[in-house]
C-alpha cells in the first residue's frame, strides 16, 4: 500500500480539513486555478481564432500564394498575361501538399451611377475558381454563374453595395479605361447575384467578382491568356517551404510570392497575438503557483505535530513530502477541474451564441473567434498541473527543517 497516498487521502477526507484554519486559503488556491485555466482557455482559443480568421480572409482574395510574371507593377491590376498551358495547371502535381490552383486577372475601373461613382478592381475568375471562402462570407444572394461565355453575374462587396446604392439584382456599368486615354473607355454592363462582406474592408472596398473572360477580352488576351495563379496548400504552418518548393517546380520566368511576403505588416501583426498568449499563460500559471504555495505553506503548519510524530516512527523526509504533494495534487486538479468546466462553457456560448462582440475595423471581425482543439486543452491541463507541482516541490522542503522533538510539542 502506497501509504503516503493513503494518508493524504485521509486528510483530504477529514471534516477537521474542511473546517481548519487552512480551509479558506485552500479555496482561494482552487479559485486562483480555475480562473487561470479559464482565463489561458479563452487566451489561446480566441487568439488563435483571430489569427486564423484574419488569415482565412486574406487567403479568401489571393491564396496562400501566387505565381505572377516578372514585372515592376506594384498595382493590383493584372498587366502582363501569362498562358495557362504550365505542367502545374491544373494539377500541381509536382508538390506535395497543393489543395488547388486557379486562373484568375484583375483589372481596374470605375464604377458610374447617375449620382455618383467609385473605383474598384474587377477580379476575374473562370470556372476553376474556388469559391468556399466566399460561401461563408455570402449576405444576400447567391454565387454567380459563368456557364454562359460572356456571363454578366459579378459579387459585389456590401461596402461597396451601401457606397453606392446598390441592390441584389440591380445592374451597373463599369467603365475601363484604355492604354491610349484619348480613346473612349471599354463599358460593361453587369448584374449584382450576390453580395458579401467580409469584413477585411481593405479588400471589401477593392474588389468585385466577375467572368475572367470579361478582363481578357478588354485586354486582348487570348483565352488560353490569364493575370496570375493563386495556389492554396493544405497546410499554412507550412507555408515557407511550400512557397519555396512552388517557386522551384515554376518555370523561371515566373515568381512565386506567399502571403507572408505579400502582406508581411498583416502577418507580423497578428503573429504579436501569440506574444500575448505566452505571457497571459506565464502569468496566470505564476499567480496559480503563488497561491498554491501559501496553501501548502499553511497545510504544513496547520499539521506540524503529525509531521513530528511521522518522523518519529521513521518515516523520511520525502516521504512526508509526498503526503503534502499529493495533497496540493488534489487541489490543483479540483481546480483544473472547475477551470476546465467555466472556461468550456463560456467558449461554447461564445461560438455558439456570440456574445464577445468586437470592432471589425480593428480586428476585421465582428465577433470573437473561439478555435477548441482538444490538444492544446489537455497540454494546458497537464503542463499547468506539471509546473504548479514543480513550483511546490521548493516549499515542501521546509519539511526536511522540522525537528520531531519541537514539532510534537508544536501547538
Amino acid at each position: 500500500m502506497n501509504y503516503e497516498y493513503f494518508i493524504a487521502k485521509r486528510i483530504i477526507g477529514g471534516k477537521a480539513y474542511k473546517s481548519s484554519i487552512s480551509a479558506p486559503i485552500i479555496k482561494i488556491g482552487i479559485a486562483a486555478i480555475a480562473i487561470g485555466m479559464v482565463v489561458m482557455m479563452i487566451a489561446i482559443a480566441t487568439g488563435i481564432g483571430l489569427q486564423e480568421k484574419i488569415r482565412e480572409k486574406v487567403v479568401a482574395f489571393n491564396g496562400h500564394a501566387t505565381i505572377t510574371n516578372y514585372d515592376s507593377n506594384a498595382s493590383q491590376e493584372s498587366v502582363v498575361p501569362i498562358s495557362k498551358t504550365q505542367e502545374f495547371y491544373p494539377e500541381f502535381k509536382t508538390v506535395d501538399g497543393v489543395k488547388h490552383i486557379q486562373a484568375v486577372a484583375t483589372k481596374f475601373g470605375v464604377i458610374r451611377t447617375e449620382t455618383d461613382f467609385e473605383g474598384a478592381v474587377l477580379k476575374g475568375v473562370g470556372s476553376d475558381y474556388n469559391w468556399q471562402y466566399f460561401e461563408e462570407y455570402l449576405v444576400e444572394g447567391r454565387i454567380p454563374s459563368f456557364d454562359a461565355k460572356w456571363s454578366e453575374e459579378v459579387l459585389i462587396s456590401e461596402y461597396l453595395a451601401n457606397r453606392l446604392g446598390f441592390s441584389l439584382g440591380e445592374k451597373f456599368q463599369m467603365y475601363f479605361l484604355k492604354d491610349d486615354t484619348e480613346k473612349p473607355p471599354n463599358i460593361i454592363s453587369f448584374e449584382i447575384v450576390g453580395i458579401y462582406n467580409s469584413r477585411f474592408q481593405d479588400f471589401d472596398e477593392t474588389f468585385l467578382i466577375g467572368n475572367l473572360r470579361h478582363i481578357q477580352r478588354i485586354n486582348k488576351w487570348t483565352e488560353d491568356q490569364i493575370g496570375n495563379f493563386e495556389v492554396f496548400i493544405d497546410d499554412y504552418d507550412d507555408i515557407e517551404r511550400m512557397g519555396v518548393e512552388i517557386f522551384q517546380n515554376t518555370p523561371s520566368t515566373l515568381n512565386t510570392s506567399t502571403i507572408n511576403e505579400k502582406f508581411y505588416s498583416i502577418i507580423e501583426w497578428i503573429k504579436i497575438f501569440d506574444k500575448n498568449i505566452y505571457g497571459i499563460i506565464g502569468i496566470m500559471i505564476l499567480v496559480a503557483g503563488i497561491n498554491m504555495i501559501t496553501a501548502l505553506l499553511v497545510l504544513i503548519l496547520e499539521r506540524t505535530q503529525m509531521i513530528g510524530i511521522l518522523k518519529a516512527l521513521g518515516s523520511s523526509n520525502w516521504s512526508i513530502r509526498k503526503v503534502f504533494l499529493y495533497n496540493a495534487s488534489y487541489l490543483v486538479l479540483l481546480g483544473l477541474l472547475w477551470g476546465n468546466i467555466l472556461g468550456l462553457g463560456v467558449l461554447f456560448a461564445q461560438k455558439y451564441f456570440k456574445i464577445l462582440e468586437m470592432n471589425p475595423d480593428v480586428y476585421y471581425v465582428t465577433e470573437a473567434p473561439v478555435y477548441l482543439n482538444w490538444t492544446y486543452i489537455l497540454g494546458l491541463n497537464i503542463g499547468t498541473l506539471l509546473l504548479c507541482l514543480l513550483m511546490l516541490l521548493v516549499p515542501s522542503y521546509i519539511i526536511t527543517k522540522i525537528s520531531p522533538v519541537k514539532a510534537i510539542r508544536f501547538e
